[in-house]
This record gives structure tokens, C-alpha cells and sequence, in this order.
């Protein structure tokens, strides 16, 4: 397992200070287990200005499809042969059928009937119960033997930096025979690794973390928590990898509280950031694929320049997939350590 990284270094004269020579240094870092690439570059203060909530939020509920007053009335159902009851409900969280679907099963769940959660408000047993639905789900289309129940996955676009068109929190859940992008190329390159070293990436990548610890968080139960060498985000990305799970419905009712547990601590580093908005996927393997771990990937999402709502995937990102990280994730993990600290 390699950690590569090509540090680069610009030079300018810089007109603020009588034209002298400024070095600006930058990063190319690989990823160790696909060799994706990501620039570490655009060096700030990770610190921003929160906008005003009341403002952002207000009057989203008239038409918010997702809030009490709506949301048995004008969202779908699925058909009788998947669910016979056309939609999962558990107290006020609800599942229903994506009406924008992403794959063949495609489902929506609401997080509860409170339109607007501040990220900090976000409890651990809102997002256990929220989980434990979607588990009902793909529970359900595994017990009818669906084509599609191979790789079940959740996503959670929360506020709108994030992708969110919705305000109400709520996950987007589904099952698919197509592994997504970064998914299938972690699947193939881990079976890789395993036929070449007679290990499996993940745990050794934990091992190497967690002895380490430039990047290593700590663990929560068998759930292990570290800054990504490589992120996807502006503000860096953090992975939690479940040792000895290898798909999502091999985790326990305490992986999942375990999972919450991490996430809300998380929500509370980036916060103190001014950040408020995140993206989280689900990346697993097949049901007895040696070579997978089940693991989540928690994301940041925030703006180039604020007052424009200028977004951060740009022209690198979206046409070249590069991404783009304005601080080392060593210095990130640095900054989030103080919630994890009793680990």
C-alpha cells in the first residue's frame, strides 16, 4: 500500500508586496487504492459565514412534499409485488418510491415531520431509526429475491450546497445490480489487492491508519474513523470503515449506532467551521465478496465564494473528476479531533 503524493510549487511577484517573489505550494496526492487523483491546493482558512437560517428556511414548508400535512397525500407508492403496503412508515419517518428514481428500486425516507433540523440537532437515534427503515426496505426487495438486490445503498444530500432541493431532511435509498462509478472502481481494484497481497485493502488500510495516526480519528465499536489521504471535498472528507462487515446487510443494530455516533460528531466538527451542509454515501460490496468492507464516506459541502453562491465542484471536478481540497487532510483530522477525543 502506497501513499504517493507530488508536491508542487508555484512562484509569483506579487504586486501587494512591491512585487516579491511569493511561493505557492500545492499537492497531487494517490489515491492508494485506485490511483484517483486529488489536488490539495487553494490553501484557506477553513472557516465560513453561515447564512441566515430563518431567511434560507422560511416559508419552504407550504410546499414541501415531505412535511405532515402532505406527505401520505401526493407522494407515490411502490407496486403490491414489492411492498404490499406501497410504503414503509415508522412513527413519522416514511419510505415511498423516488419519483426521480436513480435505479429500478428507488426510494425516498423521510428523516421525521420536522421540516428544518439544524446539522448540530441531528440526533443519533433520528438517524438509527432512519437507517432501520431503509434496512426494512432492502430487507424486503432480498426477501423477494429482486434482480436489483445486490448493492444496497444509502445517500444523504443535507441542504441545498449539498444537492438537496428539499430543505425537510431525508435520504435517498436504493438497491441496484450497477455499482456506481467510484464504487465499482473500489470493488475491482480491492479484489486486486487481495489477489496480489492475500489481504484485504480495508483492513489493512485501517491497520496502517490507525498505527500511523496522522489521519486516524479513533474507533466507535468495530467502526474506524480517519480523514481521507485523498478527498473528494473542498473541506476534506472523512471514511468510516466497519471491519469484518463486507456488506450493508451485514451490519448490526450496534454498527448502525455506531455509524450515527461518528456522523453527529462529525456534524459538529464542520459546524464549528461554518459549515452546514454535507453529502454521506454507502459504498459496499456484494454479499460474500472477500475483498469488500462496508464503508461511508461523510463530505462537506460549502461554496467558493459565498456571497455568489458560487458552488464548489468547478470545471476540474465536474469535466475532469479532480477534485480539489483547500486544506491537508492531516490538518483537517487535527481540527475535527476535539469530537472524537474520548476515542
Amino acid at each position: 500500500m502506497e501513499f504517493i503524493a507530488t508536491r508542487k510549487e508555484t512562484q509569483i511577484l506579487n504586486p501587494a508586496k512591491d512585487l516579491a517573489l511569493r511561493s505557492i505550494p500545492s499537492e497531487i496526492r494517490v489515491d492508494p487504492l485506485t490511483g484517483r487523483t486529488a489536488r490539495i491546493c487553494h490553501f484557506m482558512k477553513l472557516q465560513w459565514q453561515k447564512p441566515d437560517f430563518d431567511q434560507l428556511v422560511a416559508g419552504t414548508e407550504k410546499t414541501c412534499p415531505f412535511c405532515p400535512d402532505k406527505v401520505l397525500k401526493i407522494t407515490p407508492l411502490f407496486p403490491r409485488e414489492i411492498l404490499p403496503e406501497g410504503r414503509l412508515i415508522d412513527e413519522d419517518r416514511i419510505l415511498f418510491p423516488n419519483i426521480a428514481p436513480y435505479d429500478t428500486l428507488g426510494a425516498v425516507a423521510t428523516m421525521g415531520d420536522r421540516h428544518y433540523i439544524p446539522m448540530t440537532e441531528i440526533s443519533v437515534e433520528r438517524i438509527v431509526r432512519s437507517f432501520n427503515l431503509a434496512f426494512d426496505f432492502f430487507r424486503r426487495v432480498e426477501a423477494v429475491d429482486h434482480p436489483e438486490a445486490v448493492y444496497h445503498l444509502i445517500n444523504w444530500n443535507y441542504m441545498p450546497p449539498a444537492g438537496s432541493s428539499l430543505i425537510h431532511p431525508h435520504l435517498q435509498v436504493f438497491s441496484t445490480a450497477s455499482a456506481p462509478n467510484l464504487m465499482r472502481q473500489e470493488l475491482d481494484a480491492a479484489k486486486g489487492y487481495l489477489e496480489a497481497n492475500q489481504s484485504n485493502y480495508w483492513e489493512d488500510l485501517v491497520a496502517h491508519e490507525k498505527a500511523d495516526r496522522e489521519r486516524y480519528l479513533g474507533a466507535i465499536g468495530r467502526t474506524h474513523w480517519m480523514s481521507a489521504y485523498a478527498p473528494m471535498g473542498v473541506a476534506g472528507d472523512v471514511l468510516a470503515v466497519v471491519s469484518g462487515a463486507r456488506s450493508t446487510l451485514e451490519l448490526t443494530d450496534q454498527d448502525l449506532r455506531d455509524l450515527a455516533d461518528g456522523l453527529t460528531r462529525l456534524m459538529a466538527g464542520y459546524d464549528r467551521m461554518g459549515i452546514y451542509s454535507f453529502n454521506m454515501n454507502f459504498f459496499t460490496g456484494a454479499k460474500d465478496d472477500a475483498a469488500a468492507r462496508f464503508h461511508l464516506l461523510f463530505s462537506p459541502r460549502t461554496f467558493f465564494n459565498q456571497a455568489l453562491g458560487a458552488t464548489d465542484v468547478g470545471a476540474l471536478r465536474n469535466l475532469f473528476n479532480e477534485t480539489i481540497c483547500m486544506a491537508f487532510p492531516e490538518e483537517i483530522k487535527t481540527m475535527l479531533e476535539p469530537d472524537f477525543d474520548l476515542l
